[in-house]
């Protein structure tokens, strides 16, 4: 068996409802890579689009009594402080679809970094960015834009 996924670094999202994850990111162009329905309260399901992958685990409500998880209350905001990013090459269109489906909480930007993205809550409260396709270790094109006194301040302060 070949490990396409060995040394991927891969999100997994705890959730009581495979069947409406499928149905959301399905909308937003992700496609069953792998599905088993849960058994005892494990389900899982791998999404993919393009080389997007998100997992999630669970599929029933028993996913709350997880030992770490299951601590917080069931109205604590789902991956609070986490940002899942998600690059695309048609980002406009798929502001389109998100926009439809009424999940869009950030509107559609060029960003001080030079790729456009917007960012949605899916059904179980999981802040996604979706974003042009970028290259994240760039020299980000906001440190150009800085004024030279800003700069040459930074520079004294690096010494």
């Amino acid at each position: 068996m070949t490990l396409r996924t060995a040394g991927a670094t891969l999100v997994e999202l705890h959730v009581p409802d495979l069947a409406l994850a499928k149905r959301f990111y399905g909308r937003l162009g992700f496609r069953v890579a792998r599905h088993e329905s849960p058994v005892d309260d494990d389900g899982y399901l791998v999404l993919r689009r393009g080389d997007a992958l998100l997992c999630f685990w669970g599929g029933t409500p028993a996913v709350r009594r997880h030992p770490y998880f299951g601590r917080f209350g069931r109205t604590a905001k789902r991956g609070y402080g986490v940002e899942i990013v998600v690059p695309v090459s048609d980002v406009r269109r798929l502001y389109t679809v998100a926009r439809g489906a009424r999940c869009v909480v950030e509107e559609l930007q060029l960003r001080p970094w030079g790729a456009r993205d917007f960012r949605i809550e899916d059904p179980f409260g999981f802040y996604i960015r979706i974003t042009e396709r970028h290259d994240v270790l760039a020299e980000a094109p906001r440190a150009a834009r800085r004024p030279a006194a800003a700069q040459r301040a930074r520079v004294r302060r690096r010494r």
